[in-house]
């Protein structure tokens, strides 16, 4: 399939997602995960309307960001994981970070924020755990420590907290998984009413999020094909 058939089809799945929830369609916003793929067929989706873009790396989406630098209308994403020395450089091209999961890094961003005099739009990665409910197979923060760094946010000059980002645990039902993740939103919400986005979903499993509340899904596979290593925040 195309390019333009792929993204055609997973618009399809997220709207038929979004009505059999009694959601609007409109209310769930793709993310197209590009990592590994050529800034070639960022231009190519970009042309079929699709605005908002996601990459792993730091190095990857500071490339493409380049590459495509004429696209003024792309909205770049970083959901994989961010280590503090690079935190500056993702403020200066601009892009919302999914991955915040510790209090240093959100200082780190801070700063970074307030010396290029920018706002950056956050979201804080929940563990949502493995087998069994062992944390640390995703990555993320442990959900007793989200209320913490969700206000660690707030305090920070210069950040925006928009909401909470999870992936479900591999090999089992999403929908568990999805249901804690909607709850602990909630929560955090209650403190952090401006704290509306949830990002989760992802190629395999969007419709789950969706039924869940997801108003981000971040699809790579079913966009762009297989990759040799499918791990990550965006598959």
């Amino acid at each position: 399939m195309t390019l333009a058939e792929n993204l055609q089809a997973v618009r399809e799945r997220i709207d038929a997602a979004a009505r059999a929830a009694g959601r609007d369609p409109a209310s769930v916003r793709l993310l197209a995960v590009s990592k590994t793929r050529p800034a070639a067929d960022v231009r190519t989706l970009a042309g079929l309307g699709q605005r908002d873009f996601a990459e792993n790396r730091v190095q990857e989406l500071s490339g493409k960001a380049a590459d495509l630098a004429d696209l003024t209308e792309l909205r770049w994403h970083l959901v994989g994981q961010l280590q503090r020395n690079k935190a500056a450089a993702v403020v200066r091209l601009g892009a919302g970070v999914h991955s915040v999961d510790r209090v240093p890094l959100v200082e780190a961003l801070g700063r970074a924020a307030d010396r290029e005099q920018r706002t950056v739009e956050v979201h804080l990665q929940v563990d949502l755990g493995g087998p069994e409910g062992e944390l640390g197979a995703r990555g993320g923060a442990s959900p007793a420590d989200v209320p913490g760094l969700a206000d660690a946010v707030a305090e920070a000059p210069g950040l925006r907290l928009l909401g909470l980002m999870a992936v479900a645990p591999r090999g089992e039902d999403p929908e568990p998984a999805f249901a804690r993740l909607a709850e602990l939103a909630a929560r955090v919400r209650a403190d952090h009413p401006s704290a509306v986005e949830l990002s989760a979903g992802m190629s395999g499993d969007l419709e789950a999020a969706v039924t869940a509340g997801a108003t981000e899904v971040r699809v790579g596979t079913a966009l762009f094909g297989a990759r040799p290593l499918t791990s990550g925040p965006g598959e």
